[in-house]
């Protein structure tokens, strides 16, 4: 039978008591949505990689307490690859896509790049603050769907040039001045990667050379320009099947 899986924070579980407390939305998806009942089975994961098997105690309209019964393996396993997927900024929805779908494929990163073509500009803090409480709870539910317990962390929006401060291999992803992806694959074997993905518009001049500088590699995907999304996407897949466990 297909896990019932439900998420609660760290601080939402008790183990001294052996209990765990759901929030409301997730309580009511309980209760009114799922009409599950005391003694229920569910699961619940943490988002930071754990997952247990629990039954529901009680049940009420903005709350739902459980009973902890064991810890259990995740649905579905993580990925060895710690990949920060660095996106610029997209228009609508564009950007929604990219963290459901980097979620499904096994991200553990997404961080919001302001650039110098990026398709849009925040007004302000608050601005940048809704979208990435909006781009949270996608990943929230993309996690749960895909049966992950570590939901990605999305970072703030960041300048350019705060991405390329990393101990890590750094690869930046361009519709031109690049080496082929088979380069990579043969002069490193990595499992923590940032991958930095340019808007609509591409990277500035100077950005590519910025990225360089930094010992970036510089990568070209075949003959066809990508929509950012598309790109973002086929990266994270790439990378994953590469360096990670998508075989």
């Amino acid at each position: 039978m297909t896990r019932r899986r439900f998420h609660a924070p760290p601080d939402a579980f008790n183990f001294t008591e052996q209990t765990v407390t759901l929030s409301s939305d997730e309580a009511r998806h309980l209760r009114d949505v799922l009409r599950l009942k005391a003694g229920d089975e569910v699961y619940v994961f943490d988002g930071r990689g754990r997952e247990f098997r629990c039954a529901v105690s009680t049940s009420k309209r903005d709350t739902a307490e459980l009973r902890i019964e064991a810890e259990v393996e995740p649905a579905k396993p993580e990925s060895q690859l710690q990949l920060n997927l660095c996106v610029a900024l997209l228009k609508g929805e564009k950007f929604d896509l990219v963290v459901q779908k980097a979620t499904e494929l096994g991200v553990r990163k997404i961080t919001p790049l302001i650039t110098r073509y990026a398709d849009i500009h925040l007004r302000d803090e608050s601005d940048a603050t809704k979208r990435v409480a909006r781009w949270q709870r996608i990943a929230l539910e993309a996690a749960k769907q895909s049966g992950r317990a570590f939901v990605p962390e999305i970072s703030s929006p960041v300048r350019f040039e705060a991405a390329l401060d990393v101990d890590r291999l750094g690869v930046m992803f361009s519709e031109r001045d690049g080496e082929a992806l088979e380069h990579l694959t043969t002069q490193s074997a990595s499992s923590s990667i940032t991958a930095l993905i340019g808007s609509e518009g591409g990277w500035s001049d100077d950005e590519i050379e910025s990225a360089r500088a930094r010992n970036f590699h510089v990568i070209t995907l075949g003959g066809r320009i990508l929509r950012a999304e598309t790109a973002a996407i086929t990266v994270t897949a790439l990378l994953e099947h590469l360096f990670g466990d998508l075989k």
